[in-house]
């Protein structure tokens, strides 16, 4: 072989070595958070930290949020391939949007219990459900715990009550001031929120909407249908990878808030480790959750959710709880039992 075909053979596998990487190129999913880079990021910035998604063959990139309605949406428009979001608002955009070609689908259960709470100072003689009545609450129109307020109240025969509507970053302050009576928020967010701005824990009353009744799921990680459709073993790969690391983050929560200070280094660090043992203690790794199963849902609860969020919430359409799930892209039971022994 002379070299002029010896250049033709190594350009001609060259060219196959190229065409094979190529075929296996990784493939990309932009994942938006429900919220802010807070503890519970640490979940899915862990995994994409360790490479464990890379690994699976996925190209993950991982924004911040502003709630999870702006989530659900963003991932309906395709901005977003995935994303974590609150079911019950993933259920209120396909209730009030049936026509829309590309409703998200949740495909994996991670707060099995709503973390959203009433919370008050003890100051305000607020200690039950009850005692609501009449009073002034505050929370941001799109707060989870405020939309799903009208359920909480029924179960608990709360008469009305007076809202104040407020940006998220004055609401924990307007209570502290005496403003406003109570507040609705995530648990692991609003009590963290009203330390840092010198009130005692001692001093806080925390209504648990699960506690009292309230048996909604919290957040899920959600698809797109395209994506879905188009790229299904990508969209397990994903939930393999998380699971993985979620485990390793419930096992050892300061590694998993190191991952969340790369990502944002002003946040402090012994706020957002509690926050995230919270969110692990209080809606990851409840009772219900650990009854149920990790990242699965029970179809009889799912339904029932789907018709309350239907009721409190007015929608155009009925939610339909078999097109908002789909357990169709979850890893094996082995790779689910990840959370940790009480």
């Amino acid at each position: 072989m002379n070299k002029r075909q010896l250049l033709q053979s190594f350009l001609a596998a060259s060219a196959l070595s190229f065409g094979l990487g190529s075929a296996h190129a990784q493939t990309p999913i932009k994942f938006q958070l429900d919220w802010r880079f807070e503890g519970p990021a640490a979940l899915f910035l862990l995994p994409a930290s360790k490479g464990y998604f890379k690994a699976a063959g996925l190209d993950v990139s991982i924004d911040a949020g502003s709630g999870s309605g702006g989530t659900v949406t963003r991932v309906a428009s395709g901005t977003y391939d995935m994303g974590f979001a609150d079911m019950a608002a993933l259920m209120e955009f396909h209730a009030n949007n049936p026509d829309a070609p590309n409703k998200p689908v949740a495909v994996m259960m991670v707060y099995n219990n709503t973390p959203a709470s009433v919370m008050a100072l003890k100051k305000s003689g607020i200690t039950k459900p009850a005692d609501l009545s009449g009073k002034k609450l505050g929370a941001p129109v799109f707060d989870a715990g405020r939309r799903a307020f009208p359920i909480f109240a029924k179960a608990n025969n709360i008469g009305s009550v007076n809202w104040t509507a407020m940006d998220p970053t004055l609401r924990e302050t307007m209570l502290a001031r005496g403003d406003i009576d109570a507040i609705t928020g995530f648990t692991f967010t609003s009590v963290l929120n009203l330390e840092a701005r010198g009130v005692k824990a001692s001093d806080i009353v925390v209504l648990q909407y699960p506690d009292y009744g309230v048996k909604l799921y919290g957040n899920v990680v959600i698809a797109s249908p395209k994506l879905l459709k188009e790229k299904p073993e990508a969209v397990k790969a994903f939930l393999s990878a998380f699971a993985k690391g979620a485990k390793e983050v419930m096992a050892d929560p300061a590694q998993g808030i190191a991952t969340v200070k790369a990502r944002d280094g002003i946040i402090d660090t012994a706020l957002e480790t509690r926050r995230l043992k919270m969110a692990i203690d209080t809606v990851i790794n409840s009772p219900d959750a650990r009854a149920e199963g990790f990242g699965t849902v029970n179809p009889g609860r799912l339904s029932l959710m789907a018709s309350q969020v239907s009721d409190a919430f007015g929608t155009k359409s009925r939610v339909n709880p078999d097109a908002v799930w789909t357990s169709a892209m979850l890893p094996p039971a082995a790779e689910l039992n990840i959370l940790p022994r009480k």
